[in-house]
């Protein structure tokens, strides 16, 4: 019995979403960020802008939500890229 609650949650651990988050930092032009938000997740430009806006005017903007491991792949596609990403548990 105890093996099942233990499974059930760390099931319902890894099922709870992420969120990819981008930070702001001095170096990237907007631009740049915008066409990289483009190019990782095929947001159309208004969508990439209002984004890059978000990390620009907030200091940072959860750019992503979802599955764990699409989560990684999509901070691991970002940090290629040059971007300040992390992931974090969404609540």
């Amino acid at each position: 019995m105890g093996e099942t609650e233990t499974i059930t949650s760390e099931s319902t651990r890894l099922d709870q979403p992420w969120n990819v988050v981008v930070h702001d930092d001095p170096v990237n032009l907007m631009g740049y960020v915008t066409w990289a938000f483009m190019k990782v997740f095929g947001y159309p430009r208004a969508k990439a802008e209002g984004l890059m806006m978000e990390v620009h005017q907030a200091g940072r903007s959860v750019v992503w939500s979802g599955e764990r491991e699409h989560a990684e792949l999509y901070t691991q596609q970002l940090q290629a890229l040059q971007l300040r990403t992390t992931m974090e548990k969404a609540e």
